[in-house]
């Protein structure tokens, strides 16, 4: 039996003093996401304000006209894209007379229904409770539920019993520990890796931008790949193979948007080491996309308090401008005027500017090698297999006694390689 959506409506509240970018894109991305867990959106709008007001956020004349529109569409839950405090969803639930749920409470209950891994659900399980506790406790309604979602679309609200705050800390305690586990296994996994070492590349970028659909077309791989916010949640890794011949680790992460909550920042810090331990970062950008300027920015930031600024500075990050199938002829003139030496314009879709890219990686992951020489015995055939992984082969010399090599390596992998073979000489 096929499940009642639920009648919703989203508004896009913005102070007039501080638009700086396209309304109607911002609207649709609300929208989009109320899509994303299946609401029956039947009223959207855009209201600007000069100033908020402490009580109700939009004024008393907003709040009555828009308690006519929720009542003559039947209208059981508003979405209000962006903040809200406590007393001001109270308030507006009273007016209204139906649910209210703010931007936060949205994107947790998205992430609660998306997430698939053990992991990924601590971690938004977490990042709820800790959104849960800071509002009193509201409704709790998945706590009876067998799978996915937080409760906050749905449920008896003010009604229901506030759960015990105590009940809520300790099942945060139990969480910690368990994602702690997982922190250190994660470690472990890199370790071994690291031993291979095959690089990593991660995949970021704002949501919907594509990343999963250039994950699937560089490794063949079936991950979710929909135009629809927050198709990706657990983080997926593949090998793949660069022009040179090299192996590297492509990894799929978790999409950012703008106003991500500050609890999902923390709690998918485990997720984001992928990034924050990768050898490259590709940046991916819906170049079609009206705000995408607004949506590099806010991906920038959340990877700065990452704390990886240097990285977007010092060549590590690629920005891979996606979707260009999407745009017209002058456009396309237009980006290739402000393209910097490393970025690469593509589609992910069509396969258009893939090579490009994919050499791009292969020369900024040689970008700090040094031209070395080595004599290794005949017999070491993992050492070789391992500097054909790692490093970029110019020149070998079998001889009866030694096999000679000339290559390009990076001085970190070269330090790693004579921590693993004793036997070189040069």
């Amino acid at each position: 039996m096929q499940k009642k959506q639920t009648i919703a409506c989203v508004l896009h509240v913005a102070q007039k003093k501080t638009i700086d970018y396209d309304l109607k894109a911002a609207l649709e991305e609300a929208v989009g996401l109320a899509l994303a867990i299946d609401l029956a959106v039947v009223y959207s709008q855009i209201i600007q304000l000069k100033k908020a007001t402490p009580a109700t956020m939009l004024g008393q004349g907003n709040v009555e006209t828009l308690a006519d529109i929720i009542k003559d569409n039947d209208i059981e839950l508003v979405v209000f894209d962006g903040p809200l405090t406590p007393v001001q969803q109270r308030n507006l639930e009273k007016a209204w007379n139906c649910k209210v749920i703010d931007r936060t409470s949205l994107i947790l209950e998205i992430f609660g229904d998306r997430a698939r891994t053990a992991e990924g659900r601590l971690q938004v399980e977490l990042a709820a409770l800790t959104y849960q506790r800071s509002r009193l406790v509201r409704s709790w309604t998945h706590l009876e539920r067998q799978r996915g979602g937080f409760g906050f679309t749905g449920g008896p609200g003010e009604t229901q019993l506030e759960l015990d705050r105590r009940m809520i800390d300790d099942r945060i305690i139990r969480i910690k520990a368990e994602l702690e586990k997982t922190k250190r296994t994660r470690g472990l996994h890199r370790s071994a890796r690291a031993d291979v070492p095959y690089p990593v590349i991660a995949l970021v970028g704002y949501t919907n931008a594509g990343k999963s659909t250039l994950f699937n077309k560089l490794t063949q791989a079936d991950v979710l790949a929909k135009d629809m916010l927050f198709a990706t949640l657990d983080p997926t890794m593949r090998h793949i193979k660069l022009p040179s011949g090299r192996t590297i680790i492509l990894s799929d992460t978790v999409g950012f948007i703008s106003q991500l909550p500050t609890q999902l920042v923390a709690a998918f810090r485990a997720t984001l080491e992928e990034v924050c331990a990768a050898d490259l970062i590709l940046h991916v950008q819906d170049c079609s996309h009206p705000n995408t300027t607004h949506q590099a920015f806010e991906v920038n930031k959340v990877l700065t308090e990452l704390g990886l600024e240097e990285e977007l500075e010092d060549g590590t990050t690629i920005n891979v401008l996606n979707k260009i199938d999407r745009l017209e002829k002058d456009d396309h003139h237009t980006l290739y005027g402000r393209l910097k030496q490393n970025d690469a314009l593509i589609s992910a879709i069509t396969g258009a500017g893939l090579d490009k890219l994919l050499n791009i990686i292969d020369r900024q992951l040689n970008r700090h090698n040094k031209l070395v020489e080595l004599d290794l015995p005949l017999e070491a055939g993992d050492a070789l297999a391992w500097l054909y992984r790692q490093g970029v082969i110019i020149a070998r010399h079998d001889t009866e006694t030694a096999i000679h090599l000339k290559l390009q390596i990076s001085p970190q992998i070269m330090a790693k390689f004579k921590s693993q073979f004793d036997f070189i000489s040069h």
